[in-house]
């Protein structure tokens, strides 16, 4: 029997394209997706077929260094979630409750969609593009280790936005806890875009977590080939968000310029190519590349390690060569050198001939190939976007 699905997300590749091919199955089998995010993605999700609810949300301007997560560099974004809190649940509650779904699949991050379960009293999915959390294991946790009073409570910062949640979660009628932020329990059901051979503490999960792994869909289809398909192609991307740093990229021009590397390095929207200098021969230098189609032709991939793109080059056996730019992508990167499918390069040792080298040596390594070939293994073996729409249909009997 057809069923309706509504799906909420945080505005950011990150959090949407894993869910794009999980939406693009579900419409196949004929079931009818209702997708609320705002106008940046628009386009991607009507590509896969699903119905479009615009909630306005427009991501802030990130900060240029987030290497700690406390609550002071939190701020920003943290003052942003409420006005988006409050702005879109009204829009979100207003429409389906004239077109109600039988279900609400929510990324774990995003507030309203468990806000929305609740108050429509429909069945709650969890979406979870990171690592999975539970009641023994928080990936909050390991993120701030290096800081015991990150998340401090009683921190005025967020003594502050917790208050300011609990007001609008009580206006709305909703019982969620705002001391739960950024750690709620699971849902009944979490689908979880990774395999659980990536997964932290993977003991501690029972059968409520479906690790599905990823899919790349439509994104994976694109006609994109690089110009001299006879050098090996190296990747350079630092994701989406935390990209401005020009001077990452000059390094990485000086390292390869004079390489047998062909080089695909993506800078983002705000650095401007020009301030880069001389762009060699062997480089294609552009704001953004179809990732999933560039993995396809890479030999490595020189990358922030964001869980989106890390569950991408290992999808096709990348060895990922991670250089994070906050502490969720250093929890990626050291699960990547763990498992022996890459290596993590501190930012504050980077040198032109220390990327070279590790390029190099990572891309050469037959025993980094051989652990990339059984990831991949474990990767497909998640079953992807076909996994994931069997456990919603058996969710809903």
């Amino acid at each position: 029997m057809s069923k309706h699905f509504a799906f909420v997300s945080m505005t950011a590749h990150g959090h949407v394209n894993p869910t794009l091919p999980l939406v693009e199955e579900l419409v196949r089998r004929g079931h009818r997706v209702t997708y609320a995010i705002g106008p940046e993605f628009h386009a991607a999700v009507q590509a896969v077929g699903a119905g479009l609810l615009d909630t306005g949300t427009v991501m802030p301007e990130m900060p240029t260094n987030f290497t700690k997560f406390t609550p002071e560099a939190m701020a920003p974004l943290l003052e942003f979630r409420l006005k988006d809190v409050r702005e879109s649940f009204p829009k979100l509650l207003a429409h389906f409750e004239q077109d109600r779904p039988d279900a609400v699949c929510f990324d774990q991050g995003e507030l309203t969609g468990r806000m929305l379960a609740e108050k429509l009293g429909v069945p709650e999915v969890a979406l979870v593009p990171h690592f999975a959390g539970n009641e023994e294991f928080s990936l909050r946790d390991i993120m701030t280790n290096e800081d015991e009073d990150a998340f401090d409570p009683s921190h005025p910062v967020l003594q502050d936005f917790m208050a300011r949640l609990k007001e609008i979660t009580t206006e709305f009628g909703v019982s969620f806890d705002p001391a739960a932020f950024g750690q709620a329990p699971p849902s009944p059901l979490n689908l979880v875009f990774l395999p659980k051979k990536f997964q932290l503490r993977p003991e501690t999960f029972d059968d409520r977590f479906e690790f599905i792994g990823p899919s790349v869909g439509q994104r994976g289809i694109v006609d994109w080939k690089p110009a001299h398909p006879e050098s090996p192609l190296l990747f350079i991307s630092l994701g989406t968000v935390f990209n401005q740093r020009p001077d990452f990229f000059q390094l990485c021009i000086e390292a390869f310029r004079d390489s047998g590397w062909q080089v695909a390095m993506s800078i983002g929207k705000v650095v401007d190519v020009a301030d880069l200098g001389e762009i060699p021969e062997n480089f294609d230098v552009r704001p953004s590349f179809p990732q999933p189609a560039v993995l396809q032709h890479a030999a490595a991939f020189l990358t922030h390690t964001g869980m989106n793109s890390t569950m991408e080059t290992l999808y096709y056996g990348v060895p990922p060569i991670a250089v994070p730019q906050m502490p969720e992508q250093e929890a990626n990167a050291d699960r990547a050198e763990e498992l022996g499918l890459g290596k993590r390069l501190q930012a504050a040792d980077l040198t032109p001939e220390l990327l070279r080298t590790t390029v190099d040596e990572v891309a050469a390594d037959e025993r980094i190939r051989a652990n990339l070939a059984e990831m991949r293994e474990a990767v497909l073996a998640g079953g992807g976007a076909s996994a994931g729409a069997d456990a919603l249909e058996k969710f809903l009997g």
